[in-house]
C-alpha cells in the first residue's frame, strides 16, 4: 500500500476496531456480571423465604415458593435426600443433587425425616433459624411443567424446629441476562462498521488536507529536478508546524544547493580562464619554435609548464579538499615544522624571523598538506611584505596558534573574508602578482578546516590555530570555496 493516506486510516481503523472491540468485550462482561448478580439476589430472596418457612416449622407440603417457574425450589436434608421441591419440577441440575422427588409422597415429608407429622398437636414445638453466611451460587438448568431453561441457583441453610440441617436451593432465570447480552452484543456488532467506515473517512479527507502542502511540496521539488532552475522555491504554508518545517529546510537546502552549484560554476570558470592563459602561451611559443626553431623560447616555455603543473596540482588538491578526502595523520612538532620550512625558503626576498616557543606545540595532522600551508602563508607574506616577515608558534589555551605577519599594508578589514574565496586577489595584489592564480590562500583555509582548525587573517597578520592534539576532529568536508592571495 502505497499511499500514506490509505495507510493512515488503514492504522486509524485498525486501532478503533481493536479499541472497540475490547471495550465492547468488558462492557459485554460486566453487563453480563452484573445481571447475574441480578438473578442471583433474586434467587437468594426466594431462597431465604423457604428457608424462613422451614424455620417457622411450615410443613413441606405447604411451603410457598411464590412463583414456582421462575423460582423453582429444591430442599435438601443433611444427608442429602430431598424433602421437598416446587411444583411441576420435572428436573434440575446445577443443585448437587438431581433428584426432583422427596424421599417419602412428592412435596411432602416421609415419616422418618419430615418432622412435621405431630405439629398439628397441642405442643409448640419452637422455631429454627436461618443462617445468615453467604448463600453458595451456582448456574444450573431446571424443567418446569416441560419448559426447560438455565437458572441462577442461590444454597441457604436452615434449621427446623426438631433441629434438622436443610439446604433451600431455588432458582431465578438467566434468560433475561441472555437476551440482554445478546442485545447488547447485536447493537455492537451492528454499529463497529458504521464507526469504522466514518473513523477511516474521517483520517482519510484529515490525511489528505494536511498531506496537501507535502503533495505541493513533491510537485515543486520534481517541477525543479525537470527544469533545473535552482532558484525556484517550494511553496511554505502557514502554519508551524511539521510540514511547514519541512518546506523551510527544504527551501534552506535549495539555497544552499543553489549557492554550491554557483560557486561550481564559478570556479569551473575561473580554472578555465586560468588554464587558458598559459596554455596559449606555451602552444604560442611552441608554434613559433616549430616555425622558427631559432625563436624558441625555452625558458618561457618552461616556466609556462612550471606554472600550468603548479595550476593544475593546486586544482587537484582543492577537489579532494571538497570531496572530504583525508590524508595520512600523525603527531608532529609543529614548531619543528615550521622551523624546517623556513630553513628550506632560501630564495625569499624578505628575511623571516621564527619565534617558536617551548614545549606543548603537538599536533595531529597531514605533515605535507600542514607544510602546504605554512608554504603559501610565507609565499603571500612575501609578497607583500616590505622588509620582514615574522613566524611565531605558541600555545593558545588548547590550541597551537601559528601568526605569520609581514609589514606590509595589510588586507583591509572589508576584505578580510573574500580574500579566502578561490581565483580571488585584491587589486593592489594584482598588480604586483607574478603570475599566482588566487588559490593559495584558499587551500590554506580548507586545509586548517579539515584538520579541526581555523585560518583568519586581521592586517597583515595571518593566525591558524590547530587543536592540540587530543582527538581526531570530525571529517568536514569543505563547504566554502574560499581563499586566494591578497
Amino acid at each position: 500500500m502505497r499511499s500514506v493516506r490509505a495507510r493512515a486510516a488503514l492504522g486509524a481503523t485498525a486501532v478503533v476496531a481493536l479499541a472497540l472491540g475490547a471495550a465492547g468485550l468488558a462492557v459485554l462482561l460486566v453487563l453480563r456480571a452484573n445481571l447475574t448478580d441480578q438473578a442471583g439476589l433474586q434467587a437468594e430472596v426466594a431462597a431465604r423465604e423457604v428457608a424462613g418457612q422451614l424455620a417457622l416449622g411450615v410443613p413441606y407440603a405447604e411451603l410457598d415458593a411464590g412463583d414456582e417457574e421462575e423460582h423453582p425450589v429444591q430442599v435438601t436434608d443433611e444427608d442429602g435426600r430431598v424433602v421437598a421441591v416446587s411444583k411441576d419440577l420435572e428436573s434440575i441440575s446445577g443443585t448437587g443433587t438431581d433428584r426432583v422427588a422427596a424421599s417419602g409422597t412428592a412435596g411432602t415429608g416421609d415419616d422418618d425425616h419430615d418432622g412435621h407429622d405431630d405439629r398439628d398437636g397441642d405442643d409448640d414445638p419452637g422455631r429454627g433459624e436461618v443462617s445468615t453466611d453467604e448463600p453458595d451460587f451456582g448456574n444450573g438448568t431446571a424443567t418446569v411443567d416441560g419448559d426447560r431453561a438455565d437458572y441462577r441457583f442461590a444454597a441457604v441453610e436452615a434449621t427446623d424446629p426438631a433441629g434438622r440441617t436443610l439446604t433451600v436451593h431455588a432458582g431465578a432465570p438467566l434468560a433475561a441476562e441472555r437476551r440482554a447480552v445478546d442485545s447488547v452484543r447485536s447493537a455492537m456488532l451492528a454499529g463497529l462498521p458504521v464507526v469504522l467506515l466514518v473513523v477511516a473517512g474521517v483520517t482519510w479527507l484529515v490525511t489528505r488536507r494536511a498531506l496537501r502542502p507535502v503533495e505541493g511540496i513533491r510537485r515543486e521539488m520534481a517541477a525543479i529536478t525537470a527544469s533545473e532552475d535552482l532558484a525556484r522555491r517550494v511553496p511554505e504554508p502557514g502554519s508551524r508546524d511539521e510540514v511547514a518545517r519541512l518546506a523551510r529546510t527544504t527551501n534552506e537546502t535549495l539555497a544552499a544547493l543553489e549557492e554550491s552549484v554557483g560557486r561550481q560554476r564559478r570556479f569551473v570558470a575561473d580554472a578555465s580562464h586560468e588554464l587558458r592563459s598559459p596554455i596559449a602561451s606555451l602552444r604560442t611559443q611552441l608554434e613559433v619554435g616549430a616555425a622558427h626553431p631559432g625563436l624558441l623560447d625555452v625558458p618561457g616555455a618552461v616556466a609556462d609548464t612550471v606554472r600550468l603543473q603548479a595550476l593544475a596540482a593546486d586544482l587537484l588538491l582543492l577537489a579532494r579538499l571538497d570531496a572530504g578526502e583525508r590524508a595520512g595523520l600523525t603527531r608532529l612538532d609543529l614548531g619543528a615544522l615550521v622551523r624546517e620550512e623556513v630553513s628550506q625558503r632560501v630564495g625569499d626576498r624578505v628575511p623571516v624571523t621564527v619565534s617558536v616557543s617551548d614545549g606543548g606545540l603537538d599536533v595531529t595532522g597531514s605533515r605535507a598538506r600542514l607544510a602546504r600551508v605554512l608554504g603559501n602563508l610565507l609565499d603571500n607574506a612575501q609578497r607583500h611584505a616590505v622588509r620582514a616577515v615574522s613566524v611565531t608558534v605558541a600555545r593558545d589555551a588548547g590550541e597551537v596558534l601559528v601568526a605569520v605577519t609581514d609589514d606590509g599594508a595589510g588586507v583591509p578589514d572589508a576584505e578580510r573574508e573574500r580574500v579566502f574565496e578561490r581565483f580571488v586577489r585584491l587589486d593592489e595584489a594584482r598588480a604586483r602578482d607574478d603570475g599566482g592564480a588566487g588559490l593559495g590562500l584558499a587551500i590554506a583555509r580548507d586545509v586548517a578546516t579539515h584538520h579541526g582548525g581555523t585560518l583568519t587573517v586581521s592586517g597583515a597578520r595571518f593566525e591558524l590555530r590547530l587543536p592540540h592534539p587530543g582527538a581526531l576532529p570530525p571529517n568536514p568536508r569543505s563547504s566554502i570555496a574560499g581563499g586566494a592571495y591578497r
